[in-house]
């Protein structure tokens, strides 16, 4: 491997080492400049660049063609596997069949979107391509930044307000707040009352793990906590023939009535117009076969569930 070591240790334009292996092939530097779309000058200047950068004559006329010196052939001989390997990486680059993938997929979900979401993508997952497998993680606002750009997510999908540059965002769909209840204990409308919603107690999801929620968050005022919770997945349960409060987004709310129909959600107008859920994922990963093929399923599966 010396004239490959000696090639890689000077300043050396690789573009040359093209342009040697065309002329390799077709014997003239006619047919190459034909071949790589340039001039015949510009071939016969490139081959000079390399036979100088390498102290070398790669080739020898003979007859109206030219053909390689025994430098020239050692190094098409060290060359091509090189070149055979580049062009077999980009080929397996450019294709993706998720029948036969086997990609692990790290999902970052909030836990606002995990019960609705997931089970449609795990579905479709099964479907089109069984040998991939998702290991979902928790992640909200204030963590899936720093989890994407760890690593430690692939893809996420959770509320988030300001990112970094590096992180790409499509939002999947906007959905508010709801004021969730037991009409056992509370008689109420279409919409919740203010006084009578900071007048109550309630059951929040704090992810500081402490007694603010979104509405302290959001400065929209302080409510009376009795139970601060890490995720949703109590709420319901909490709220069952209890007069507390949960204040939850829609998607949620949805989850909580089909096993609770008993159960009811009033609107509440301080925290309309929050809540738009987005896809998040790296800029480096754009490009990624298996995560966009992930990707389109997760905007697929969200489309499916608003409609």
């Amino acid at each position: 491997m010396f004239i490959m070591s000696t090639i890689y240790e000077r300043d050396l334009d690789l573009n040359l080492l093209r342009v040697f292996l065309v002329v390799a092939e077709t014997g003239s530097v006619t047919e190459a400049a034909s071949v790589l779309y340039v001039t015949q000058p510009a071939v016969s200047a490139a081959l000079k660049r390399l036979q100088s950068a390498l102290d070398a004559e790669l080739f020898a006329r003979e007859g109206r063609g030219i053909t390689l010196t025994a430098r020239g052939r050692q190094l098409e001989q060290e060359l091509r596997p090189h070149l055979d390997g580049i062009l077999q990486t980009i080929r397996a680059s450019g294709g993706f069949d998720p029948g036969s993938s086997e990609r692990v997929v790290r999902l970052g979900l909030a836990d606002s979107v995990d019960q609705w979401l997931l089970p449609s993508v795990v579905r479709r997952l099964g479907e089109s391509a069984p040998g991939m497998s998702v290991i979902v993680r928790p992640v909200q606002f204030r963590t899936v930044a720093a989890a994407l750009e760890s690593g430690d997510v692939d893809l996420a999908v959770t509320v988030a307000d300001d990112l970094p540059a590096s992180v790409r965002r499509e939002p999947l769909f906007r959905g508010g707040f709801v004021v969730l209840f037991d009409p056992r204990h509370h008689v109420v409308g279409e919409t919740f009352d203010e006084d009578a919603y900071f007048a109550a107690h309630h059951a929040i999801v704090s992810y500081n793990g402490d007694r603010r929620g979104l509405v302290e968050d959001l400065g929209r005022g302080r409510r009376r906590v009795r139970v601060s919770l890490p995720s949703f997945h109590a709420l319901g349960e909490l709220v069952d023939d209890s007069p507390l409060l949960g204040t939850v987004p829609e998607r949620v709310a949805a989850s909580i009535l089909a096993l609770r129909p008993h159960l009811r959600t009033a609107r509440m107008g301080l925290l309309d117009g929050e809540g738009t859920v987005s896809l998040l994922w790296r800029k480096a990963v754009d490009d990624d076969p298996a995560l966009r093929f992930v990707r389109e399923l997760l905007v697929e599966a969200s489309g499916r569930q608003a409609a």
